[in-house]
């Protein structure tokens, strides 16, 4: 997912570890009162990365997020290249090159990204679902991983078998509207990532509450 995440892990939010874990979602500078020190488990089974895998898989993601940005930004390029140069030659050489990074590149460093960002998430207890920051760059990160799939890959294809069999290029919005929309999703996805908006979903919220309750005392024994 995600990009460039300073994942700084907040306190256990089940109660597990002391702290102050999580400020109030009203608090100026909630998402900056998160805990620096990693405490708690993660939310599988209670499993937590390490702190060298955790270390790694953040620069996994952050490479594969960049990478992912870099390929968007040379398919933008390109696709511009396509639809304003003169030069039918110079238009089959952008589309057979967009060809090439979609069939090639694009959709292993979009699934390194998202599955990175799976690890990080779930094996730290920033949780897939407890803050909506990191919710909704999952989804927007699926969302981007299959537009590529489904329209950006089949649309530079079409594109290119046009070009090369010696016609024009049938639509330059084949090449050109994905990496727009790739590239506006990416940019959210960063700011997302910097200034982490928006406090803790509902269960977010559920669990902080169940960990400030004082645990049900047994029955005495006689």
């Amino acid at each position: 997912m995600p990009a460039e995440e300073a994942w700084r892990t907040p306190a256990h939010p089940d109660g597990a570890a002391p702290g102050r874990a999580y400020a109030d979602v009203s608090t100026p500078g909630y998402s900056r009162r998160q805990m620096s020190v990693p405490r708690g488990h993660g939310t599988v089974g209670g499993v937590k990365l390490s702190r060298p895998a955790r270390r790694a898989h953040l620069v996994v993601h952050v490479i594969a997020s960049a990478g992912w940005l870099g390929l968007t930004l040379g398919l933008l390029a390109l696709g511009i290249t396509a639809n304003t140069t003169g030069s039918a030659a110079m238009v089959e050489a952008s589309v057979r090159a967009m060809r090439l990074f979609t069939d090639r590149l694009l959709l292993p460093v979009a699934f390194l990204t998202l599955g990175s960002g799976l690890v990080l998430s779930l094996g730290t207890p920033w949780g897939l679902a407890r803050h909506r920051w990191v919710w909704t760059k999952f989804w927007l990160t699926l969302a981007t991983t299959t537009a590529t799939a489904l329209l950006l890959r089949p649309g530079v294809s079409a594109a290119a078998a046009a070009v090369s069999a010696g016609r024009p290029l049938p639509d330059g919005n084949d090449v050109l509207m994905g990496p727009v929309v790739s590239l506006t999703a990416y940019v959210l996805m960063t700011v997302i990532s910097v200034l982490k908006p928006w406090g803790p979903t509902r269960r977010g919220r559920r669990l902080r509450e169940a960990a400030r309750r004082p645990p049900t005392a047994g029955p005495a024994e006689v």
